[in-house]
């Protein structure tokens, strides 16, 4: 809630609209997901993308919601299924 600009009387409000909730899941969710995938560790995943352990646990909390999932096995095998595509093993 917000006052309104210009208005005389202080109780009136306005309300912001809220940013829509989606489903899907942001870059750095899957890049963090992409990690998971390859079996890294909340700290190996936090020193790779250069943020802390904190935010790596935010982003799978969010993460498992997205998937309707509870841990990271299922979040990994979910996403290999579905989302992730296949690494090419061969690197040019």
């Amino acid at each position: 809630m917000v006052w309104l600009r210009g208005s005389s009387n202080k109780k009136e409000y306005r309300t912001m609209k809220k940013k829509k909730k989606t489903n899907e899941l942001t870059v750095r969710e899957i890049d963090v997901l992409k990690l998971v995938i390859n079996g890294d560790s909340n700290s190996e995943i936090a020193e790779k993308l250069c943020i802390t352990d904190h935010t790596v646990k935010a982003h799978l909390t969010h993460t498992y919601k997205k998937l309707g999932v509870t841990n990271r096995t299922s979040a990994a095998i979910k996403a290999k299924d579905n989302i992730i595509p296949p690494q090419d093993s061969e690197q040019p």
